[in-house]
């Protein structure tokens, strides 16, 4: 163990650079996991350190959920659990005075405010009922179905279900869908909450890979077969975190591929309208196949503000119903003045859409430009719509990073937040929905923590914050 973590003495604090040490070799795969891990005494001894610094690295590990301890069997190398451990991401506030840079979310446009008073007003005339909507507003879903039908899918109201943001969006579904054991395809590297939902209900998992490129279709076909998937989680529009974007010609094979299969496309648009630049139009996936073989999550979050909390599905008139009746044990309902906001932003929606694109492709540009200047050694695409980079780092570990980062003020998304486990360290996903003079000062601190590898030598906060 000793040779293995090869941690040198003059690192500070050491019992912190010794628990990064371990946590490395079992994710690289150097030490398996449950595998029992030397008694402290005798790992003091062979490092030369007092017993004290060995029981503190000990004791952050099992925190970060890679040791677990038995009475009187000592204690074993584990992989954490991403919904518990404090490497969790989403468990700790935005308060924490860090640049936040873990999540890809813009601020609110300036319609926002317009369209709020004016639900407002709207309001009086829901109030006479109970507020309790569990398919949406009948005027919201109006909206969104008109949306669908102008992008080249014919839709009724009656197919759309409202939710509570995305997330819900992808719970609501899964779990109607997907029941324990059954097979789930995800990309790789993917949005996490999908990972989490999946997990949730039991499912297996499998992973195909997803670059800047784009989509292997031969893997993509191949993962659902030999998986034999119930469902496969994909991100045609501007993925998350790549910012790849799926041609027309590759979504009609992918949908093809899913009928051959009997798998279920679960297909999230939230970046669907962030387009930077021209681009060769797509059309919306559910075109390629039928009602009941792909359903479609959108969201208000990145086109206008993730503070609405408000989604929706796309399926047939009976799933929406459905999933209503599935998701009644949850939240019932979104809330009616929320919902009246988005409705109201619809009317905005071409508005909304130059504004995103002038702002998003000045900070993306300010981005890439302080990456090209501090960090050059790092390769990237420069994507053209959605709102992060994937970055892939020359040397070193992502979290390893993110903790040092941490330190110089910067909170940033590791790669391994967005893979299954063990995977993607040598990735970090940095988005660019904060203004252009943010993100400068950003990658300035996180090339002055990189150089100087100050891992450890300021305490972080026990916990990861949430990314999206």
């Amino acid at each position: 163990m000793a040779r293995l973590v090869d941690v040198s003495p003059e690192a500070r604090p050491y019992y912190r650079a010794l628990a990064d040490g371990v946590r490395t070799a079992v994710m690289d795969g150097q030490i398996p996991v449950r595998v029992r891990m030397p008694a402290e005494r005798h790992l003091a001894e062979a490092l030369q350190v007092s017993r004290n610094t060995v029981t503190a690295a000990y004791d952050l590990l099992r925190e970060r959920g890679f040791l677990e301890s038995r009475q009187g069997s000592g204690s074993y190398t584990a992989l954490p659990d991403p919904a518990v451990s404090s490497d969790s991401p989403w468990l700790a506030a935005y308060d924490d005075g860090l640049i936040q840079l873990h999540a890809a979310a813009p601020a609110a446009p300036r319609a926002m405010r317009e369209a709020m008073l004016e639900a407002v007003d709207d309001v009086p005339r829901y109030g006479m009922g109970n507020g309790y909507h569990p398919l949406g507003l009948p005027l919201l879903r109006e909206r969104i179905a008109a949306y669908y039908t102008a992008r080249g899918v014919a839709t009724r109201p009656e197919q759309i279900l409202v939710t509570t943001g995305s997330q819900s969006a992808i719970n609501i579904v899964l779990g109607t869908l997907v029941g324990v054991g059954d097979a789930v395809v995800v990309e790789s590297p993917t949005y996490p909450h999908a990972i989490d939902a999946a997990r949730l209900r039991g499912a297996k998992l499998a992973s195909v890979g997803v670059s800047a490129e784009g989509w292997r279709l031969d893997l993509v076909s191949g993962a659902m077969r030999q998986s034999s998937a119930r469902l496969a989680y994909l991100m045609p529009d501007f993925q998350n975190p790549t910012g790849a974007l799926m041609d027309d010609p590759a979504r009609a094979a992918v949908t093809e591929a899913a009928k051959a299969t009997g798998t279920l496309l679960l297909v999230d648009e939230a970046w669907a309208e962030l387009e930077l630049e021209e681009v060769p139009g797509t059309t919306p996936m559910a075109a390629f196949g039928h009602d009941g073989q792909v359903i479609t999550i959108g969201s208000a979050s990145k086109l206008w503000w993730g503070g609405l909390r408000i989604g929706w599905v796309r399926a047939t008139a009976a799933l929406a119903r459905r999933m209503a009746l599935h998701r009644a044990s949850k939240d019932i309902a979104s809330p009616v003045l929320e919902q009246l906001v988005v409705a109201r932003l619809f009317d905005r929606l071409e508005e909304t859409r130059a504004e995103r694109r002038r702002n998003l492709r000045a900070s993306r540009d300010a981005l890439v430009a302080a990456l090209r200047e501090h960090l050059p050694e790092w390769e990237f695409a420069v994507p053209r719509g959605g709102g992060t980079l994937w970055i892939r780092l020359d040397t070193g570990s992502a979290v390893t990073l993110a903790e040092a980062a941490a330190c110089h003020g910067v909170r940033l998304a590791p790669g391994p937040w967005f893979g299954l486990e063990g995977t993607l360290e040598g990735y970090l996903r940095l988005p660019y929905t904060q203004p252009p003079q943010v993100l400068r000062e950003a990658v300035a601190r996180i090339a002055e923590a990189r150089h100087r590898g100050r891992v450890g030598s300021v305490p972080l906060p026990d916990t990861l914050s949430p990314t999206v």
